[in-house]
């Protein structure tokens, strides 16, 4: 059985020290691993940005893709091959801005893959800009005069848009990431796991600190109740979206494979796609 060490490559990550999204790759690696998966098990798709490096970083499938396309990627793999266990990565710039049409429909599509964003309210690869997720009055060198923009409430987008998985951690917790992401991977449907990820380099508001003195864990809100999503989205109102832990799961609605007629139970992956010269004449004759 591989261990989490069986998902490291030699590839040394050139993240800003400090950066959050080192836990995070931490926190893929021992999932895959606790949950029994072998390296060629698991597929791991990224974006652009500082995150969209983390797929190259990891001993398994990897592919990095384009700016804010990492879930339609994602999905195709996912398609063709239903064995594989997909897990799309990406930042919040990469999932809430360009990204976001994509975004809405994986999670109204409830299609079985796990996306992870690395939520760190700033454009890091390119040296500091305000993204969906920067506050109002957030001072960046695209808003010296600081932001006029309301920032993204992604949680509540996406209860609202029907997701079946909603959960957010911070990087510093390993352990409750490790759990959150090992329960998106068993999860039926589409997983949502937005992971607090401060930049140690652009981002001198939202820091480690500023984020142990706001967040809340929901592990510790008495009676707190993650199938109901009344309750879910009342929680986020009140600590404006600033919690932790699973915040919603529905485990009665159907995947995306499920609901497809005839969907085959052999994968895409290992059908024979030959087809004869007759078959092939077949198909041009009516551009002939």
């Amino acid at each position: 059985m591989a261990t989490f060490k069986d998902f490291r490559n030699s590839v040394k990550p050139n993240w800003c020290p400090g950066c959050g999204d080192f836990s995070v790759q931490a926190a893929i690696q021992r999932a895959a691993a606790n949950v029994g998966l072998e390296p060629d098990q698991l597929a791991v798709v990224s974006g652009i940005g500082c995150s969209g490096r983390i797929s190259g970083y990891i001993n398994a499938y990897g592919f990095h893709g384009i700016h804010g396309r990492s879930l339609p990627i994602a999905q195709g793999v996912k398609m063709a091959n239903k064995d594989l266990t997909v897990i799309a990565s990406g930042g919040d710039g990469d999932g809430f801005a360009i990204g976001l049409g994509h975004t809405i429909h994986a999670i109204r599509r409830n299609i079985d893959v796990t996306y992870i964003v690395m939520d760190n309210q700033i454009y890091g690869l390119t040296k500091g800009q305000t993204s969906p997720r920067s506050d109002v009055g957030f001072k960046t060198k695209s808003t010296p005069q600081g932001s006029i923009e309301s920032a993204l409430n992604v949680m509540e987008m996406a209860l609202t848009a029907g997701a079946t998985f909603v959960a957010q951690s911070f990087s510093t917790d390993l352990k409750e990431l490790t759990a959150l992401i090992e329960a998106g991977i068993n999860h039926k449907g589409f997983s949502l796991i937005n992971v607090f990820s401060p930049c140690v380099t652009y981002n001198k508001v939202n820091t480690y600190d500023w984020f142990k003195e706001n967040l809340v864990k929901l592990s510790d809100v008495e009676s707190y109740d993650p199938h109901n999503k009344m309750t879910a989205m009342k929680t986020l109102m009140e600590n404006r979206g600033l919690v932790t832990g699973l915040i919603y799961q529905n485990t009665e609605q159907k995947s995306y494979q499920e609901l497809i007629t005839g969907y085959s139970e052999s994968p895409l992956s290992e059908s024979d796609l030959n087809i004869s010269e007759d078959q092939f004449n077949g198909l041009v004759s009516e551009f002939m």
